[in-house]
């Protein structure tokens, strides 16, 4: 872990060694799913769509693996002020999305599910996508 994502609680003197948990993500990429709003059963809204964040190189690889070229991230707005901005989004838009990995549960037809998610606080359009 890089020492400048750890942090001393604040109020804390230097001496003090504990350290205070921090779930942050900055995602900077591809928008490649129309945003989704849905009403959940408990009539919560939400926006989902996907961004595709291209991956750096490898520095080793066994031999014979071929490296993955992309991640592809979910991402969910549960605030308004998000919501409407997500809304706007088209795919092939470059996006910055600022917020927190999450794991959210439910039960469905199977059971009990789950999912991993980025939920975003802010987010901005970099680049719109081209036309044509």
């Amino acid at each position: 872990m890089p020492t400048e994502a750890l942090e001393r609680e604040p109020g804390t003197s230097g001496q003090d060694d504990r350290l205070r948990s921090r779930n942050e993500v900055v995602l900077v990429g591809r928008v490649s799913s129309e945003p989704e709003t849905r009403e959940l059963p408990s009539g919560d809204l939400l926006v989902s769509w996907r961004v595709v964040v291209d991956r750096p190189p490898p520095r080793r690889l066994p031999e014979g693996r071929k490296p993955p070229t992309i991640d592809t991230v979910d991402c969910v707005a549960w605030s308004a002020g998000v919501r409407r901005t997500a809304r706007g989004l088209s795919v092939g838009d470059v996006v910055a999305v600022e917020g927190a990995l999450r794991r959210r549960f439910w039960r469905g037809g199977t059971g009990m599910q789950s999912r991993t998610e980025v939920e975003v606080e802010s987010m901005r359009r970099l680049r719109r996508a081209a036309a044509g």
